[in-house]
């Protein structure tokens, strides 16, 4: 993998949000999740992730881990 220069990290946004909603992504090439994540004044958007630790809905929606 290319490593990039510290110069094209500081053009990257890091957003942070809070999840509503989760799915099973069972389309997914690896296992995954879709994700509705509130991003506050940017809205709402989907978005999917790879979770490495096996948590449960109910971990991942409204609680902080």
């Amino acid at each position: 993998m290319e490593e990039i220069t510290w110069n094209d990290f500081e053009k990257v946004e890091l957003r942070m949000g809070t999840v509503l909603e989760v799915y099973n992504f069972p389309e997914a090439r690896k296992p995954a999740y879709k994700l509705k994540v509130d991003f506050g004044e940017f809205g709402i958007r989907m978005s999917s992730a790879q979770i490495t630790k096996n948590y449960t809905e109910e971990e991942l929606v409204g609680n902080k881990l």
